[in-house]
């Protein structure tokens, strides 16, 4: 495996202030709190209402750059993961751009799609960038609005999903900073996550999915790593389902606490999840050297995988 370097010069988030209790839904759906709680473990999440994905994204970028310190005129890239972009065409990417008022500078701006696994594709696409040009700084961003999509007569997937976005601000490494990544796809023929103007998902099916997505990758990094669970410090998956995990850690033998959840709080924010629960963990926990994070995506696509980061 050819050696790679990513270090993570510094993360940011942004959560719109309107919230959807499941309170809320009970009023909306036949459902209860209870239910939810005791089949998902949500218990809010959050929803955009005069804020596009590119507005989410921007003040995303915004609170990575504050808490950092890096100067915006450093950023050589913008790439955004999103299935719920502002329109079709400009990118994501591109708005962000002239949001950060740096359309003077020639960089390189694109959006992924790649569902909930999509942050994991765009840092690791933003990784290749870094080592295979002149690229200094890469301003990677997970950003939602999955409640412009779903259908509140639904219940099975409205209590899911939440808005939000989730910023990194990454260079090349030294030695130090060793980065391994395991992406994959399947195709999904038979539709059993979709999103054209509503969100459609055969819940089971996924849940069987995601079961088996997540331990593979964890394995595949491990292998390619020759590493074992002990050495791996925190685990950040996409936080879909608490039970997907529940299942996961016990299917694996590791206690819950390996694994950083957040999912109560604001739901499934596909691929805005990661980047969020990862300043999360910064926030309240000290930027260790020689530290090792995995990150753990699946979604529609179908596609999985993850990365492992040493800090």
């Amino acid at each position: 495996m050819k050696e790679v370097t990513l270090k993570i010069l510094g993360t940011g988030k942004y959560i719109p202030p309107k919230t959807i209790t499941n309170a809320d839904l009970e009023k909306m759906v036949e459902t209860t709190d209870e239910w939810i709680v005791s089949h998902t473990g949500i218990r809010v999440r959050h929803q955009a209402v005069d804020e596009n994905t590119s507005d989410l994204g921007y003040q995303a970028a915004l609170n990575a750059l504050t808490k950092s310190k890096i100067n915006p005129e450093t950023i050589d890239a913008i790439i955004v993961a999103t299935l719920t972009p502002d329109r079709k065409s400009p990118s994501v990417a591109s708005l962000i751009q002239a949001k950060l008022g740096l359309n003077h500078r020639d960089i390189m701006c694109f959006d992924v799609n790649a569902a909930c696994t999509g942050f994991v594709y765009a840092l690791q696409i933003a990784t290749g960038l870094l080592h295979t040009s002149s690229m200094r700084n890469i301003l990677v961003i997970g950003a939602e609005v999955l409640t412009k999509v779903l259908d509140y007569k639904d219940r099975n997937t409205c209590i899911l999903f939440g808005d939000g976005a989730g910023a990194l601000i990454v260079s090349k490494g030294n030695q130090q900073h060793q980065a391994s990544f395991y992406t994959a796809s399947q195709g999904d023929i038979e539709s059993t996550l979709v999103v054209d103007d509503i969100l459609k998902m055969e819940g089971r099916k996924v849940y069987r999915f995601a079961i088996g997505a997540v331990e593979k990758s964890i394995k595949q990094l491990l292998d390619m790593n020759h590493l074992n669970l002990d050495q791996i410090d925190q685990i950040i998956p996409h936080q879909a389902n608490y039970r997907i995990i529940e299942t996961v850690a016990n299917n694996m033998k590791l206690p819950i606490e390996k694994f950083f959840l957040n999912i109560e709080k604001y739901g499934n924010t596909s691929a805005a999840s990661i980047p969020i629960c990862l300043d999360e963990y910064f926030d309240a926990h000290p930027y260790l050297p020689g530290q090792r994070i995995m990150l753990v995506g699946f979604g529609a696509g179908l596609t999985w995988g993850g990365a492992l980061l040493t800090l």
